[in-house]
């Protein structure tokens, strides 16, 4: 680990770890003596739903800022202050992610989707102006690949207005919404140079 970044890293890597464990909280143990155990965990399926999105996309978001910082080697207090934004959105994410298990289901559902939906729009911003800042300052490493820096720059290029595409469908259909973030956690989990030859496929192939 590059000294200049090995406290950014290691903060970063605490912040994340908390906010993941932050989220099983919201998956309550039924009252001891209470008739029907089974019933009571089967109602907490939005709990359950939750929980396992979030912490798919918690970790995936582990993944790509660790991803981010094996190109990145050098620091300045710009990019300190980007780093910290984009940990602000992770440290969030248990909130959205208890209304939309205390929701999930009802006549509010809809705004609790809007609002988790909303909150990964802004870390796929941050993400971009963490990256973005980082090439254009040059704090990568003398020894980086560019060409597979730019991968990276063109696989997060589309995340802001693909969140934002789901935040906008969340006011249609709230499962659809979920699927499609699903959908793109995934997407964001592959490797920068797998996700440039599917979306080159998908440029070449249209209908699939």
């Amino acid at each position: 680990m590059a000294s200049e970044t090995a406290r950014i890293e290691a903060f970063s890597d605490g912040v994340f770890a908390i906010a993941v464990t932050l989220l099983i909280l919201e998956v309550k143990i039924p009252a001891v003596g209470a008739p029907h155990l089974r019933v009571q965990l089967l109602q907490q399926w939005p709990q359950y739903v939750a929980f396992v999105l979030s912490f798919a996309f918690i970790g995936i978001m582990w993944i790509n800022h660790h991803r981010l910082f094996n190109y990145i080697r050098h620091a300045d207090n710009n990019l300190l202050v980007l780093n910290l934004v984009l940990l602000l959105g992770v440290t969030i994410v248990p909130f959205p992610t208890a209304v939309l298990a205390t929701r999930l289901g009802t006549p509010d559902q809809r705004t609790a989707a809007m609002l988790y939906n909303g909150t990964y729009v802004f870390i796929a911003i941050c993400f971009n102006f963490l990256w973005r800042y980082s090439v254009s300052r040059k704090l990568l490493g003398h020894d980086i690949d560019y060409s597979a820096a730019d991968k990276i720059s063109k696989q997060y290029a589309f995340g802001p207005a693909l969140y934002l595409i789901c935040f906008l469908v969340a006011w249609w259909s709230v499962a659809v919404s979920l699927l499609m973030n699903f959908a793109l956690a995934l997407f964001f989990a592959l490797p920068p140079a797998t996700a440039e030859k599917l979306r080159l496929k998908h440029s070449a192939n249209p209908r699939f």
